[in-house]
Order: structure tokens, then sequence, then C-alpha cells
């Protein structure tokens, strides 16, 4: 067995550096397949989320541990692991003195002030919309079951539908 790195993703731990993590939020997801729980996790894999007023939770999300990651790249921050690490805990220690507002101020937006802290990628514009759609299109399943957990829900609801709709 390889050693692992300081890159490598562990899901048997929940260890995922360098990540951006998301989860399904029970019966929001199954209508919104697209909408869920975001955490950012540090250098060492540790997941930070903004789960609630007041509260920043350390490897305890909100709604259950990641199906989906995405890995961002240390090198394109300057300052590389410690800039990334100090910034995520910034957030974090930002977002615990906030309430949380499911619409404005929530989980995607304490991740995309770690981001916008860091200046990943150069950038500063980070917010709760790019966030998602880079969730969705960069981003990967932990495991191919997690597919299911996302997306069947919705599927058999727009099929219940669709039936309900062809029969009246």
């Amino acid at each position: 067995m390889m050693p692992l790195t300081d890159r490598d993703i562990c899901p048997e731990n929940n260890r995922y550096p360098y990540c951006i993590v998301w989860t399904p939020i029970p019966c929001l997801t199954w209508f919104f397949p697209f909408i869920g729980h975001m955490g950012i996790a540090n250098s060492r894999g540790i997941i930070r989320d903004f789960a609630g007023s007041y509260y920043v939770a350390e490897d305890d999300m909100g709604f259950g541990w990641p199906t989906r990651y995405w890995q961002l790249g240390p090198e394109k921050v300057e300052g590389g692991a410690e800039v990334f690490d100090r910034a995520v805990q910034d957030a974090s220690d930002t977002y615990k003195t906030r309430t949380h507002n499911l619409i404005c101020d929530n989980c995607h937006s304490h991740v995309a002030l770690a981001l916008n802290k860091m200046r990943y990628d150069e950038r500063e514009d980070w917010n709760m919309i790019n966030l998602a759609w880079y969730s969705l299109t960069k981003g990967s399943f932990v495991r191919n079951t997690d597919m299911l957990a996302q997306y069947l829900p919705f599927v058999i609801i727009v099929f219940i539908f669709v039936a309900l709709w062809a029969f009246l």
C-alpha cells in the first residue's frame, strides 16, 4: 500500500485536504438536487462548516459526511498551505459571530469568505452562486452510490409528477 501524501483524500477517515465538500440536505435536495450543505477542509483534511447561528463545526458536518468534494490546488494560493489554513480559520472565526440565514449568509458564504481571504486563484469574488456551480461541475462524488443519494429522490419526484399529470 502506498503511503498517503498531504493531498490524498481518505473517505474512510473523512479526510479531504484542500477540499470544498458538499452533502445533501434532506427534503430540500430532493426537490432541488443542486442545493446542499457545504464546508471547506484545511490542509490536514479537517472539515469546517457553518452549521447554524454562531456555530462552525469541526469534523461534524451539519447534514452528514460529504458525498461530493472539489479538491483545490494549494499552489493557487500565494503562501501555500499556511495561508490556506489561516484563511479557513479566519473565516470560521468570523462566522462564529454570525446568524445563519438560509438565503444569504450560510455555509456557502462561509466557504466563499475563506476563498476570498486566501485569494484563491487570484480572485476575491467568490460567492454562493459560483461556488455551487464549480462544486457541481468540478466536484467528484465520494462514492458512486452518492450520486444516487443526490439525484434519485429528484428523479422519483419528477416521475411521480409526470405520471400524475398524464392521468389527470
